[in-house]
């Protein structure tokens, strides 16, 4: 797993509130979204997202790793541009 792909997914997920546009807006397919989301959980061994068959939130631990990963890809855009 790309680690930071998988941070990216993870924020556009919680920005656009589904998996679904997510994947519209990233161009991938939802099951590769999914699948993403998926292993940065396993790899961090906590919840991101509460999911329903209606809609996606944010758990507690989700929040704060998504300030996190904000963070992140901002400071690695910067570095990319510098």
């Amino acid at each position: 797993m790309n680690k930071l792909q998988a941070m990216e997914v993870f924020v556009q997920v919680v920005d656009a509130g589904s998996f679904t546009r997510a994947a519209e807006m990233m161009n991938l397919p939802k099951a590769t979204v999914s699948t993403l989301v998926q292993a940065l959980e396993a790899a961090l061994s906590a919840k991101l997202l509460h999911r329903t068959t209606r809609q996606v939130t944010v758990t507690t631990d989700g929040a704060a790793y998504y300030e996190r990963c904000l963070r992140i890809l901002s400071d690695v855009r910067d570095a990319e541009e510098s």
